[in-house]
């Protein structure tokens, strides 16, 4: 009953988003009229304008009417298609982050092109994720008109593409393609060493196409890459592989010696905390080694005191002290 109540006083959210997105779409449209007298060359030319305005710090949300408008009017003149109010409405709302769940036919694709084109005034790239590749094609194709006739790029990633095909088309302003092949692209990229051979750039804005199945039903499948090793991909091990081996045998002199003064000591039977320090040493540096295994071994009470001196040395923060001369 209160909720109710309240509802009737203060609508509720949707009715709320509703009646504040209502006069962005009414400046939208009071900008038509003005658009429709634009001609090619001078619609295109708003694209620049636009970039030349947010180079100098206009915030984006403040090019919101004139974007859709330029978007609509350009839609009109290449497609044949008006952007309705419902439209615009759920491009606001994309453009927000929001969900905006639309009723089939009434133009989900379509109102996808108004906050892609906003966004990609940036020039930072947009994609939108959708479910298949042919429906990534299908938009990709019957949108592109718009996009081209105000002056901005469009690429598309499906299955079969090389490495420089998804680079070009990630180049584009705007980006479509499917959540797997977006996915696996940003697995491949991070399994690479260059970063210029990296496809993707960096993430900035997305547009998810039937987003439930795509962020609840596809997630549940997990994307993994698999495959053989290829020879030139060993080019890093092979590199270090003599610096290693050289390390170990000089840090195995390093050992060798400490060992031998500690052997030294013990025959003189001087069980002091130097002596016990180098043992921490050796254990900190070659723990299996057999030498001071047998020294272990053959001196029992030993272990209780490199327990101790090593729990000291640990809690004065002075092992890294004991630590630098294992470095070669």
């Amino acid at each position: 009953m209160i909720t109710q109540f309240f509802k009737r006083i203060f609508g509720s959210k949707n009715e709320r988003e509703l009646k504040r997105i209502a006069p962005w779409v009414a400046e939208i449209n009071r900008l038509e009229p003005d658009f429709q007298k634009l001609s090619d060359p001078e619609l295109s030319a708003k694209t620049v304008e636009f970039k030349n305005r947010l180079a100098q710090n206009e915030p984006l949300d403040s090019l919101l009417p004139e974007a859709f408008a330029a978007v609509r009017e350009a839609s009109v003149r290449v497609l044949g298609m008006r952007h309705f109010d419902v439209q615009l409405i759920g491009g606001i709302a994309l453009h927000e982050g929001k969900i905006a769940e639309m009723k089939t036919g009434e133009g989900k694709t379509l109102a996808a092109t108004l906050p892609l084109y906003l966004n990609a005034l940036t020039g930072r790239g947009v994609h939108l994720v959708t479910v298949n590749d042919y429906l990534a094609k299908r938009d990709a194709e019957w949108m592109s008109g718009i996009y081209r006739m105000l002056g901005l790029t469009v690429g598309t990633i499906v299955h079969g593409m090389s490495d420089e095909e998804r680079k070009q088309a990630y180049a584009c302003d705007i980006t479509y393609g499917t959540n797997n092949e977006f996915g696996f692209d940003y697995l491949r990229d991070n399994m690479k060493y260059d970063v210029k051979s990296l496809a993707q750039r960096d993430f900035y804005y997305a547009i998810v196409d039937e987003v439930d199945s795509i962020l609840i039903d596809e997630s549940r499948t997990p994307l993994i890459i698999s495959g053989p090793v290829e020879r030139d991909q060993n080019m890093i091990y092979d590199e270090v592989k003599a610096s290693v081996i050289n390390l170990k045998k000089k840090q195995g002199m390093v050992m060798r010696g400490i060992l031998q003064e500690i052997k030294n000591r013990l025959q003189q039977e001087d069980e002091s905390d130097k002596t016990i320090e180098m043992l921490v040493q050796v254990k900190r540096g070659d723990p299996k080694n057999p030498v001071f295994l047998d020294l272990i071994a053959n001196n029992p009470g030993l272990k209780k005191q490199i327990d101790r001196v090593e729990a000291l040395l640990s809690a004065q923060k002075m092992l890294p002290e004991i630590d630098q001369e294992l470095y070669c």
